[in-house]
């Protein structure tokens, strides 16, 4: 009888073990082969430039005057593509996947901060002979903006902010969701190796305000391209970075600027945007009612309308 219930016992505890181990394997999500990722999400215009010993994915799009395109942490630089489809008929547009995002993958020397950015598309700027431009950053990239406005204002045309980080740095319980988890090096190390899909469509529903935007194929271009070889591990790193503290200096840009929000924005929220707006002399706040964190993917045609009236004004 004992010997049947101890044998009962080592069934069980191996069912168990089997769901579990089940379990695991079906969240686990190996990195992409970069050959994989680059069928799915190279484009015509796409090209690597080499810069500061890094490969960047750089889109450029068009003649005219430049126009930089700073995507924000954890996208890429299709977030652009429907500003670039109307910007690129006029202006010439740069975008690129920042190290540690989309096809660029992971940063040779391991410089994730936004000063590193700003450096790194400064040295791009000059790789592709261009005296001044236009900048214009949603979020992360918002701040890589003004980061390069402080750094060498004379080369920055004007800036146009979206949703863009500000001169405050977060407190931990003002950090989204996914920044607080990330902190967690238990959790972090997870996330290298277990990335579900559905982690990504609960990111997506924070930045959007309207779900119904929220496409498979929108979910499954930010689930690959996290998944490119190194991309996650860089995100990690790129998280425990902060770069130099020089918010304040931001009272001192005197460039032309178009602050755009969204008002239902769940990561960085309008505030930002008014004090953004009361710190640079020369800036314009406009607030878009129905849209969260990224409206030039939520509402491209409406955040594109005062971009295309700011930069005509400044010709």
């Amino acid at each position: 009888m004992l010997m049947r219930r101890l044998q009962r016992k080592h069934w069980i505890f191996l069912v168990l073990f089997v769901i579990l181990g089940s379990g695991i394997a079906a969240l686990y999500t190996p990195e992409m082969n970069i050959s994989d990722i680059e069928q799915k999400y190279l484009t015509p215009e796409s090209e690597y430039i080499e810069v500061q010993n890094e490969k960047l994915h750089v889109r450029i799009r068009g003649n005219g005057t430049p126009i930089m395109l700073i995507h924000g942490s954890f996208s890429s630089l299709h977030t652009w593509q429907d500003w670039e489809n109307q910007l690129s008929k006029s202006y010439r547009t740069i975008s690129m996947d920042l190290p540690g995002h989309g096809l660029t993958g992971p940063s040779v020397a391991n410089k994730y901060t936004m000063d590193d950015y700003a450096d790194l598309l400064f040295a791009l700027a000059d790789t592709l002979k261009l005296d001044s431009f236009y900048v214009a950053g949603n979020s992360m990239g918002g701040g890589v903006c003004w980061k390069m406005a402080i750094q060498q204002p004379s080369r920055i045309r004007g800036m146009i902010l979206i949703d863009a980080v500000g001169a405050k740095r977060f407190s931990r319980d003002e950090k989204p969701f996914i920044f607080k988890m990330l902190e967690n090096k238990a959790m972090a190390k997870l996330f290298t190796r277990f990335t579900p899909r559905f982690f990504f469509r609960m990111n997506m529903e924070q930045v959007f305000y309207d779900e119904n935007k929220i496409t498979q194929e929108l979910t499954m271009r930010y689930y690959h391209l996290m998944r490119r070889e190194g991309n996650r591990e860089a995100t990690i790193k790129r998280l425990s970075q902060t770069g130099k503290d020089n918010g304040a200096e931001i009272s001192g840009i005197n460039c032309p600027t178009l602050i755009l929000w969204g008002k239902q924005d769940r990561w960085i929220p309008v505030s930002t945007g008014e004090e953004l707006h009361a710190m640079i002399k020369n800036s314009e706040l406009v607030v878009f009612e129905n849209a969260g964190h990224v409206p030039m993917e939520e509402i491209p045609e409406l955040s594109l309308q005062p971009v295309l009236q700011f930069l005509k004004n400044q010709n």
